[in-house]
This record gives C-alpha cells, structure tokens and sequence, in this order.
C-alpha cells in the first residue's frame, strides 16, 4: 500500500492551514486531516462550471472564480466558452497556484497560462466588492458550503450584505453559482430574499456520475 505523505503546507490568511497531500499519482488538500479537494474527484466543480455556461449561453461571457483550488471549474469552463471570454481567478492563498505550477503541474492543463485568463492572488469577496454591473457569471468554491469554513471572514460572501454585493457585481440576468458539500435549506432562502431567482441542483462528485452527492445553487439576477 502506498503511504500518503505531507509535501507542503500552506496558511489561509486569516484562517486554517492546509497541507497538501501525495498518495501514489494522485494528490489532495487537507484541512486537519480531513479531505477539501482530490486530484481523483472533480467532476461536481466542473458541473459548477458547465451548468453556468449553459445557462448564460454566452461564449464572450466574463466569468470571476474563486477560489481556484485544482483547477477542475477553470479548465471546464476554458473548455466551452469562446476566444473572446474573460475568466478572473482570485486565489487567496498564493502557495495553491506554487502547488498547481509545480506538484500538480500535470493537472493544470496549462489552464492559468491560457491568454484569456486573468490570475489575481487575493480575496475574491474584495473582487465582489469593488465590482458594479461588471460579470456575467461569479462562481464559488472557496469553502466546503455556504459558511467561513477556511477561515471566518468568509462568513459575510454568504450572508445578506454579501449576497447584495454579489448582485451588484453581475450583469443583469448574470449568475452567482456557489458549490457545497451539502444543501443548506436556510442559505437557499437568503438567496430568494436577496433577490436571486434560485436554481438549486444536486450533482455527483466524480465526472462518472458516481461518488457523493452535492449541491449547486444557480442564484440569477433578474434582467
């Protein structure tokens, strides 16, 4: 059997520290030993970026990710949209993008040098903010559910304020898409009360269609 073992560790400003894990070929990152992400399962944080791209069926569309963990929404959302679409990735921890060129650089599908993307190494909640009228679609998966799980301060991405800046930065009819690992009834109706028309959707962990199930809520603004 092979061993699992720690090759870096990284600190969350302002929240936990992640190690980065490598089992074999594949790798994870871990937060107190508990799995976030794995190299072997992807397939719901691609869905997270397939299933906006269909609904906004614009290939120009202008996209903000955040966070960009393995990689798995860019390069779905690479893969579809246009030559002239524009993909903002806002990576608060700058050691995930060290990991992504060098550990993981099989993963990465040369996806952070493709030319229509845009790398910003900080807090995409400050993205969110400073942003009126300016994306088609924002995408987020910066914790494990709608709660400041990687550190507290991203409490308020998910809380009425928050939820209200997020509008403010799409374009009319734009999409706020936010993965968990659970559904969460009480944050689906703070997305209705912020004025979001709400689809919320369950999708399986691996591109198979197997594995667990997770939520995706496709939160539009009205147009």
């Amino acid at each position: 059997m092979l061993p699992r073992e720690t090759i870096a560790t990284a600190q969350v400003p302002g929240g936990v520290e992640l190690q980065l894990i490598r089992h074999g070929n594949d790798h994870m990152i871990t937060l107190d030993g508990n799995e976030l992400m794995s190299s072997r399962v992807g397939g719901s944080e691609e869905a997270l970026a397939i299933r906006t791209c269909e609904r906004l069926s614009k290939p120009d569309a202008h996209l903000l990710i955040g966070g960009y963990g393995m990689g798995f929404t860019l390069r779905a959302a690479l893969a579809i949209l246009g030559p002239d679409a524009r993909l903002s990735v806002a990576e608060l921890v700058p050691e995930i993008i060290d990991w992504a060129r060098g550990p993981m650089a099989g993963l990465t599908a040369n996806g952070l040098d493709d030319p229509r993307v845009e790398l910003i190494i900080g807090d995409v909640a400050a993205q969110i903010s400073a942003a009126s009228n300016q994306y088609d679609a924002i995408l987020l998966d910066v914790d494990n559910g709608p709660d400041g799980l990687t550190r507290p301060g991203n409490d308020r991405i998910y809380s009425r304020p928050g939820l209200a800046r997020a509008r403010s930065a799409l374009r009319p009819g734009g999409i706020l898409a936010i993965w968990s690992a659970a559904p969460d009834a009480a944050f689906t109706r703070r997305l209705i009360g912020s004025g979001f028309t709400v689809d919320q959707v369950t999708v399986r962990a691996r591109s198979n269609g197997k594995g667990p199930r997770h939520t995706i809520w496709f939160a539009q603004r009205p147009r």
